[in-house]
């Protein structure tokens, strides 16, 4: 049978869940790269069977089935998403948003227009924190280069942090989802333990290790950075207030325009009698 085709990010976050289709002990799934808004854009061309989405693109690409209990999530300051301002949050007029995002982009817009004072001026722009802050009064950072910012220098709003100050609820940024296509003629809940095994793979402890030194030194950053960043920041299961954080998200930006309405969470197991 055809190898399924995962497009993946190339992030710190993501290497936990990527562990066992680094490592070779999945050799039933073709593996690339790409930045998250690629991700989607892959599955919505077909290019790609099965992507580490945004969460926003589920509202905009159809029939798509996500990998139940998987995610990229955060209960509390997630520290890779950054709102960084040259000015205190409340002068801020004019908004560059990373165009390598989308759930990020949406959950600014949220919290400008529901509690951080109203809209602003947005302008999309490549993720280069310089040009963003000459163009701009404030710049939307996420990923690696969010981690890597020396925030003694900016205002810096952590936007999974001001979510759930405001909300209570736990966010979502990403997760797996795959075409509903794709899954013709296969086991629906082979592949989803496939990522669930994957990400628990990639969260033991001596893996986990193998990921902080391998990061550490791509990134720069001490390795005390990295692992707690994986271990403290970084929430890796799609579970029950994480799913409630994602309705309210989904609603509060359908709301305001961010968002087109989401449809009705499909996961991958209640898919298979279907496909």
């Amino acid at each position: 049978m055809i190898r399924l085709k995962i497009s993946a990010i190339s992030y710190l976050n993501t290497a936990p869940l990527l562990w066992d289709f680094e490592h070779g002990s999945r050799s039933e799934f073709e593996l690339s790269y790409t930045i998250p808004s690629g991700c989607a854009q892959a599955l919505l061309e077909g290019s790609a069977d099965i992507g580490i989405i945004p969460a926003a693109a589920y509202t905009t690409i159809p029939d798509l089935v996500i990998v139940p209990d998987v995610a990229i999530a955060a209960r509390r300051e997630v520290r890779s998403i950054l709102l960084v301002s040259k000015v205190p949050v409340a002068e801020v007029r004019t908004v560059a948003l990373d165009t390598s995002s989308m759930t990020s982009v949406a959950l600014t817009k949220v919290l400008f227009a529901k509690w951080l004072g109203g809209e602003r001026e947005y302008l999309p722009m490549p993720p280069e924190l310089d040009a963003m802050l000459a163009g701009c009064d404030a710049a939307l950072l996420i990923g690696d280069p969010a981690l890597q910012v020396d925030r003694t220098r900016y205002v810096t709003l952590d936007l999974a942090e001001e979510w759930i100050a405001r909300t209570g609820k736990s966010f979502v940024f990403a997760f797996w989802a795959i075409r509903r296509a794709a899954l013709a003629g296969r086991n629906a809940n082979a592949i989803a333990e496939a990522f669930k095994v994957s990400r628990d793979h990639g969260l033991d402890p001596t893996n986990l290790q193998v990921i902080v030194r391998e990061w550490s030194r791509r990134l720069s950053l001490p390795a005390s950075t990295i692992g707690s960043y994986l271990t403290e920041n970084i929430h890796y299961y799609l579970d029950p207030p994480c799913l409630e954080g994602l309705a309210l998200f989904y609603s509060h930006a359908a709301e305001i325009g961010a968002l087109p309405r989401a449809p009705e969470l499909r996961f991958l197991e209640s898919a298979e009698s279907a496909a």
